[in-house]
């Protein structure tokens, strides 16, 4: 999911990662670890599908009160998210200074900055690219790639994998979040 709460996000930074773009990394996380879900709510296609792979998850919200930038739960060993596209440099400064591994779901448009070259280059970021675009619309019209920028995750720094689908699949965290804002929205007058 694409994180939204932040004053100076675009409209369009709030989206869901379909179960399709969530399944491929589940291979590569070690089990018997807890993984931190930080943009996510208990239906996001990351809890319910890590869940299931048997791991011990702990989710959080800005919605629901816990931002990510003032929110660490006690105990956990990985976040894994799709993390707001429009404030990733800062999620990435953030998830680097726990030290402790990572795959954040991000626009490959990214690769065209300087800063996570140097970031392959220094600290040896990871990179789990796909075959299709992720649709995170019904309009099914994104303009570009999405990868997992892994930190500590990947047994190599480059892997592709192939998506199963390409096509706009609602995600249940959707319910959940119209659930957190449309009361917000009465409140705000919007």
């Amino acid at each position: 999911m694409i994180y939204a709460g932040y004053r100076n996000n675009p409209k369009g930074d709030e989206q869901y990662t379909p179960q399709y773009a969530v399944l491929p990394i589940l291979k590569y996380l070690p089990k018997k670890k807890i993984i931190w879900c930080p943009f996510d709510t208990a239906h996001s296609e990351y809890v319910i599908a890590l869940k299931e792979a048997g791991f011990k998850v702990i989710h959080s919200h800005i919605e629901t009160g816990q931002d990510f930038f003032e929110y660490e739960p006690t105990e956990w060993d990985i976040i894994v998210s799709n993390p707001p596209f429009s404030i990733k440099k800062q999620i990435l400064e953030r998830c680097l200074s726990f030290n402790k591994p990572f795959a954040l779901l991000l626009t490959n448009l990214w690769l065209n900055s300087s800063a996570p070259c140097r970031l392959f280059k220094e600290i040896e970021m990871q990179i789990l690219l796909f075959d299709k675009r992720i649709q995170f619309t019904e309009k099914n019209g994104v303009y570009f790639n999405s990868s997992y920028f892994c930190y500590k995750i990947l047994p190599k720094q480059i892997i592709f994998e192939e998506l199963r689908d390409s096509k706009y699949l609602q995600s249940r965290m959707h319910e959940d979040m119209e659930k957190l804002i449309k009361p917000l929205m009465k409140i705000k007058g919007e």
